[in-house]
């Protein structure tokens, strides 16, 4: 009789389930044989969470709702799940959902019952996705208009004010201004809410439609009102009411607690500074950081090419970045040009403004009606940036030789400009594009082009981006729609088009940061 001894019956055991020898496979008695990973936790149900983003016609004291077809989201009956107003003008909540459940549902105003309408008015079909097997689930649809219209002679305005870091934890945050709801310069009208960022604070009153608001923001007396980012006075806020609006306004600094500390410059490499004046083109001021690369200073007679970047602030400095993180685009095209791994050029970064939707969108939309001011900001490109450019510095200022790139609205705009713009711009970044915006416009443009353009693009969107239009796919799938069109007209993949989805990209500097060097190694190549 063979007896077979317990070890043995485990390596059998073992090659039963590999589908493979593991005795006699190596030279070394001593290796272990590599298991497969174990498997991916599962669950029976998750948190998803809800973040609607609503029109500025949205009611003040409106109360936004989800319901569908789980009893979490009432079955089809309200409640449902009511979602909490917030900072950004958005409405969010969760629910506990089972996983693989598809889930159909409707965004509606369970203060009146109105429910989301297309453009022209006609109530939407439900909604519906699939409940993925992973945590951190978002859902995040957006509500055009409501079957039902708010009152057009008092239109609700938006309130949103972001306050600088050492503002006290504890502190109340009020609108102060000229009229009876802003307290008529009392120094404490009416009190903001605070949204779940914590640094941003919000309110919506109803104005009569002609009323011109004047205010300013306090923490509850004119002794702690807001002062610009280097303790100064600034203008009182205006806005004329004449429709639905939304009002943003970053403080700089508060009277009584002094100029935020600023953080150490994290710049790279030459840098130089231009004010640039927005009034011949109808927009504001604006500043332009320029990095000029390794030799310029020494090598007096050589001219480069250029490349201009929107969200200025955001490129090279931590100090002024959002959030404190910057793409760094300065250390890695220092590097890269150290390495003869691109061509050196000139980078220029535009800041934008507190228009910076308006000015790098192309059309206006209904959530948004002051949109729509990229032609203004492309003018402001070519007829006053781009000559201060050439005339400071040595440039090669011919289409071929300049590019233009930026990311999310910014990824639009750079396309946009591509289009209107060939013959100053050939290059260009189009990162994170938002191809969403006003129903794909950007690619309806695009298959309207009657041949194609000279253009090297750069295209990319992350798979994990959560953007405003909905969960990350459909930024997926917009952003290769866009793709497809342009290989339609004639673009060719990894030839003058490349294209690039990153797996588990988000929308946010850090992700932009990471593909910065792939971006400039495929517009700027070096010379063969």
């Amino acid at each position: 009789m063979t007896r077979t001894l317990p070890g043995i019956r485990v390596i059998l055991s073992l090659v039963a389930l590999l589908g493979a020898p593991l005795l006699g496979c190596s030279d070394s008695e001593d290796e272990i044989p590599t298991l497969p990973p174990p498997p991916a936790p599962t669950f029976e149900s998750v948190a998803v969470e809800f973040d609607v983003t609503t029109p500025a016609a949205t009611p003040c004291d409106a109360t936004v709702a989800i319901i569908g077809n789980d009893e979490a989201l009432g079955n089809w009956k309200l409640p449902g799940l009511t979602l909490t107003r917030d900072a950004d003008g958005h409405f969010r909540g969760s629910a506990v959902l089972p996983v693989r459940k598809t889930i159909s549902y409707n965004i509606l105003l369970s203060s009146s019952g109105a429910q989301e309408v297309d453009t022209i008015g006609r109530i939407l079909d439900v909604r519906s996705f699939t409940v993925a097997d992973r945590e951190g689930i978002e859902v995040k649809p957006t509500v055009t208009r409501w079957s039902l219209a708010g009152n057009a002679a008092r239109p609700p305005v938006h309130f949103s004010v972001e306050v600088p870091a050492n503002t006290p934890a504890n502190a109340e945050i009020w609108l102060s201004g000229n009229q009876p709801a802003l307290g008529e310069w009392n120094g404490a009208g009416v009190k903001l809410e605070k949204g779940s960022s914590g640094s941003r604070y919000f309110t919506c009153i109803p104005f009569a439609t002609g009323t011109n608001l004047e205010f300013k923001v306090t923490r509850g007396s004119w002794d702690s009102v807001e002062k610009d980012a280097q303790g100064g006075e600034i203008d009182n806020h205006l806005h004329a009411v004449s429709a639905p609006a939304r009002i943003s306004v970053q403080v700089g600094s508060w009277r009584d607690l002094g100029p935020v500390e600023e953080q150490p410059d994290t710049l790279t490499g030459n840098i130089q500074y231009h004010d640039v004046d927005g009034a011949s083109v109808g927009l504001r001021n604006r500043q332009l950081i320029v990095w000029l690369p390794p030799g310029y200073d020494t090598q007096t007679t050589r001219r480069y090419s250029v490349l201009y970047m929107h969200d200025g602030q955001n490129l090279m400095n931590a100090r002024t970045a959002f959030g404190n993180v910057e793409w760094g685009v300065d250390e890695t095209a220092q590097r890269l040009v150290e390495a003869g791994q691109v061509e050196p050029m000139i980078i220029v970064g535009v800041y934008n403004t507190q228009d910076r939707i308006a000015e790098y969108t192309q059309v206006p939309t209904t959530q948004y009606p002051d949109a729509g001011r990229a032609d203004a900001y492309g003018r402001l490109l070519v007829e006053v940036v781009k000559p201060l450019i050439d005339s400071t510095y040595r440039t090669m200022p011919e289409a071929e030789h300049t590019g233009v790139a930026g990311s999310s609205l910014g990824g639009l705009v750079s396309m946009y400009f591509g289009l209107t713009h060939s013959s100053t711009f050939t290059r260009l970044g189009v990162v994170s594009p938002s191809v969403w915006w006003a129903n794909r416009d950007i690619v309806t443009r695009v298959e309207s082009l009657s041949g194609k353009l000279p253009l090297r693009i750069w295209a990319d969107i992350g798979t994990n981006e959560d953007t405003s239009v909905g969960d990350s796919q459909i930024a997926v799938n917009d952003t290769r729609l866009l793709r497809d069109a342009l290989i339609a007209e004639g673009w060719a993949l990894d030839s003058d088009l490349k294209y690039l989805e990153v797996e588990g990209g988000r929308h946010n500097e850090a992700a932009w940061a990471a593909r910065a060097e792939q971006i400039l190694r495929y517009l700027y190549p070096p010379a063969p």
